[in-house]
């Protein structure tokens, strides 16, 4: 396992960390405050060739192919440049949830008419899996999706879809045959203004504020049978094949964003004085400082070996359960570490301290939560 990376990727990282550090940061404490997302801030990114990362150069992406290593070292390095959490998260919920299936399992017709516009910026896609009874028991899903001449009329709601509220295309996952479990799942895209579809406002939550996310209603629907995504059947094998790159794309961001916490808290500490002398000569403070940094560089570990796989085709079941539950579990621990180090200023919203708290507690759920993962782990180990 060879895990460098080429001067030309590195020195890409650093142009996104400049690009986000420049471009990203502006407002944002109003803008979490009252819950607003930037659709110029998503533009500027896809300017840059962000939402590209997912999609090959004939699409509007970067390169001829989807590079999933390049793609986490740019969103590690956004992580660590962006202060927005909320963007990061919904850039990815976008490009590997929506764009990354319809790259791998669409047809000419769906790749022509929505990759494009999505990597471009022109237009948002949101992934609709979840439902207020089938969220970590997603095979409980009740949205279905019954044939009939050209098409389907689905019926069912989704529910916490990010970007939901705000999306020009939903890829949605139906039951199209509940005889079959899992096999009878199928994926809908599902267009903005289309009979029968429609979305709940945004709905405000605890962190991640810049991130529009709500419901999605199907109300005898009509969906033609060329916005099915792959094969009738094939919903589950598209969602298990998204969820992997999803969580390892995700994860670079907040691997950035405990780098830069790490960095701004060890440069707090050392000017920090009481009692004579900066706080990070006290042992409880320089220890809270060393489980900080080793979070961070296990956690690196793991998505980089995750992202590795993922390049070389394989199957990362295990590896991506052990990165997801680490590294969202890491994120609010060391959160926690920044505020106590950072003391009174640290629980204060003007110093942007807390915030990071806020945002990490939503990664322990989203994407599978923290047990879901601990689940697959041990069934993969034979229990």
């Amino acid at each position: 396992m060879d895990l460098s990376w080429t001067k030309e990727q590195l020195d890409y990282k650093k142009k996104v960390i400049d690009f986000a550090e420049k471009n990203l940061n502006n407002a944002l404490s109003d803008r979490d405050k009252d819950c607003i997302f930037s659709r110029e801030d998503w533009e500027k990114c896809a300017g840059f060739g962000i939402q590209g990362l997912a999609s090959p150069l004939e699409y509007g992406g970067k390169n001829n192919e989807v590079d999933i290593l390049t793609a986490t070292l740019a969103m590690e390095g956004l992580g660590y440049g962006c202060r927005d959490n909320g963007l990061p998260f919904s850039l990815n919920a976008q490009m590997w949830t929506v764009q990354l299936p319809i790259v791998q399992f669409g047809s000419e017709f769906q790749k022509n008419k929505y990759l494009k516009p999505m990597a471009l910026g022109k237009q948002i896609g949101c992934h609709g899996l979840t439902e207020a009874n089938a969220g970590s028991d997603v095979f409980n899903m009740e949205t279905t999706a019954n044939k009939v001449e050209g098409g389907y009329i689905l019926n069912g709601s989704k529910r916490l879809i990010t970007l939901g509220p705000i999306a020009d295309i939903a890829l949605v996952f139906a039951k199209t045959n509940p005889k079959l479990g899992k096999w009878g799942i199928s994926g809908f895209i599902v267009e903005k203004g289309t009979r029968g579809f429609s979305v709940s406002e945004n709905q405000p939550k605890m962190g991640l504020r810049t991130v529009p996310i709500g419901d999605l209603v199907f109300e005898d629907c009509f969906v033609p049978e060329e916005n099915r995504l792959g094969k009738e059947g094939a919903g589950w094998s598209i969602t298990i094949t998204s969820l992997e790159y999803d969580r390892c794309s995700i994860l670079a961001s907040q691997l950035g964003a405990m780098e830069y916490q790490l960095e701004s808290t060890i440069a707090f500490v050392k000017e920090r004085k009481q009692f004579g002398k900066s706080i990070g000569e006290f042992q409880s403070v320089s220890n809270r400082i060393a489980n900080m940094k080793l979070r961070v560089e296990t956690s690196r570990l793991l998505l980089y070996q995750v992202a590795w796989l993922k390049r070389q085709g394989k199957p990362a079941m295990m590896e991506t359960a052990l990165l997801k539950l680490h590294l969202s579990e890491s994120f609010v621990a060391s959160s926690m570490d920044a505020i106590r180090c950072h003391g009174g200023s640290g629980y204060l919203t003007e110093y942007e301290i807390e915030r990071n708290l806020r945002d990490a507690v939503g990664g322990v759920i989203y994407a599978g939560t923290s047990d879901i993962q601990r689940n697959i782990i041990s069934k993969t180990l034979g229990l």
